[in-house]
């Protein structure tokens, strides 16, 4: 369970960072995956939902996490109600497998991945990663890929990326 919460909060961490893309400060190497996913604004859905699965303070915590961060364009693009619903306390479990699935332990920057790489997520399933015309995590595409924070790394996706089952 603490494997899961801490995917899980790497996973808003990472989102959050994906807007700091453009500015390499050396404030943002102090703000967390959390920190930098509130500062880009782009991660508000992503954030509520790691709050709601009680995942915050793991992705706070000492990492390395490298998290596929969905921005609130990916969250709004599922079917009508879906994100409502995850966000219902009775759902938190469902919440947290599909968040932790979006995070990876460990460091990954994109010069670390080669083409049809599996690589095993927090919640326990593995993601596909390809790299051929564009680096892709399962079926979303790697739109800001790299943004640090001190605990890891964020790789915005333009897409939710679903566990199977």
């Amino acid at each position: 369970m603490l494997r899961r919460t801490m995917l899980s909060m790497t996973a808003a961490t990472l989102m959050a960072g994906t807007a700091f893309a453009g500015s390499h400060s050396s404030d943002e190497m102090s703000m967390d995956i959390v920190e930098t996913a509130q500062e880009a604004g782009s991660f508000s859905t992503l954030l509520a939902a790691v709050e709601a699965a009680g995942l915050v303070d793991t992705l706070k915590g000492e990492g390395p996490f490298t998290v596929f961060a969905p921005t609130n364009a990916a969250f709004e693009a599922l079917p009508e109600g879906t994100v409502a619903s995850l966000l219902e306390p009775e759902n938190k479990d469902q919440l947290t497998a599909i968040l932790t699935y979006h995070v990876v332990p460990g460091k990954v920057m994109s010069g670390d991945l080669s083409n049809n790489m599996m690589a095993e997520t927090v919640q326990g399933s593995e993601v596909t990663i390809m790299t051929e015309g564009g680096v892709m995590v399962d079926d979303a595409n790697v739109v800001t890929p790299d943004i640090e924070a001190s605990n890891g790394v964020i790789h915005v996706i333009d897409k939710v990326i679903m566990p199977e089952g």
